[in-house]
C-alpha cells in the first residue's frame, strides 16, 4: 500500500482495460488521479468505482488527437492540484491492417494521430509542469508488435515509434529527473479482445483458448498484469530506471 501515495497522476484511455486497471490501481496505491478518455460513461463510473473504494479520482473528457485539449486539460490538472508526478499515455486504438500499398493515408493518419501524436502531445504539455513540480514519471503503452512487427503496419509503427520515442525523452530530460520508460504488452483480454473475438469462429473463450496454446506461460495476460508494472514504473522502486522497455507477456515474444 501506498507505494503512490501523495502523487498525481494522470491516465488517458482509461475508461476501459489496462487504463481502468491502471488507474484503479494507483489510486488504491495513495495517487489523486485524472481518469482521461472521450468515452464520459465509462469514465465517470471508473471515478465512481474509484472513490467508492476509498481512493480520490477526478474524470476528464479529452481526446489526445486534438492537441488544444491535451493542453487546456493538463494544464487543469496541474491547476487543480499543484503538482504533476506520474503520466501514463495508455489511450490507443487498433488499426491500420492490411498491406502498405493498400493502407488509405486517412486510415494511416487516423492511427498516429492517437497511438503517436496523441502521447507526444501529453509530454509535450506534461513536461513544463513536472519540472515545475521537481520531477516525474511517464509511462507509454506500447506493444510487443513495436518490438516484432506484424501485418497492421500502422498499427505497429506507431507502437515502435513511442518505444523509440520513450528512449529519446528519456535520455533528453533526465537531468530534469524526469524518468521515461515504455511497457509491451502481449495479448490481453480487454474489453476490445472481447469484442474482436466475440466475431470469431467459436467466439470468445475459443479465442483464448487458441491464443494461450502460444504462450510460453499458457495463458493470457488480464489488465492487471500490465497495471502492475506500470506501477512499479510509476513508483519511487524504480527511481534508477529509464528509457527500458519492460515487456509483460508471458513469455510470447522469445518463441
Amino acid at each position: 500500500m501506498d507505494r503512490v501515495k501523495g502523487k498525481v497522476a494522470i491516465v488517458t484511455g482509461a475508461a476501459s482495460g489496462i487504463g481502468e486497471s491502471t488507474a484503479k490501481l494507483l489510486a488504491r496505491e495513495g495517487a489523486q488521479v485524472a481518469v482521461v478518455d472521450i468515452d464520459d460513461d465509462n469514465g465517470r463510473r471508473v471515478v465512481r468505482e474509484i472513490v467508492s473504494a476509498g481512493g480520490e479520482a477526478v474524470y476528464h473528457h479529452m481526446n489526445v488527437a486534438i492537441e488544444k485539449e491535451v493542453e487546456q486539460i493538463i494544464s487543469d490538472i496541474y491547476k487543480k492540484y499543484g503538482k504533476l508526478n506520474i503520466l501514463v499515455n495508455n489511450a490507443g486504438i487498433a488499426g491500420g491492417g492490411g498491406p502498405s500499398h493498400l493502407l488509405s493515408n486517412e486510415e494511416w493518419d487516423r492511427v498516429m494521430n492517437i497511438n503517436l501524436k496523441g502521447p507526444f502531445w501529453c509530454v509535450k504539455y506534461a513536461v513544463p509542469y513536472f519540472m515545475k513540480s521537481g520531477s516525474g514519471s511517464v509511462i507509454n503503452v506500447s506493444s510487443i508488435m513495436g518490438i516484432l512487427g506484424g501485418p497492421t503496419p500502422a498499427y505497429c509503427s506507431s507502437k515502435g515509434g513511442i518505444r523509440t520515442l520513450t528512449k529519446a525523452d528519456a535520455v533528453t530530460y533526465a537531468k530534469q529527473n524526469i524518468r521515461f520508460n515504455s511497457v509491451h504488452p502481449g495479448y490481453i483480454i480487454t474489453p476490445l479482445f472481447k469484442t474482436l473475438a466475440a466475431k470469431s469462429p467459436g467466439g470468445v473463450e475459443k479465442q483464448i483458448e487458441k491464443e494461450s496454446q502460444g504462450i510460453p506461460l499458457g495463458r493470457m495476460g488480464l489488465p492487471e498484469d500490465i497495471a502492475n508494472g506500470i506501477l512499479y514504473l510509476a513508483s519511487d522502486e524504480s527511481s534508477y530506471v529509464t528509457g527500458i522497455e519492460l515487456i509483460i507477456d508471458g513469455g510470447k515474444i522469445i518463441i
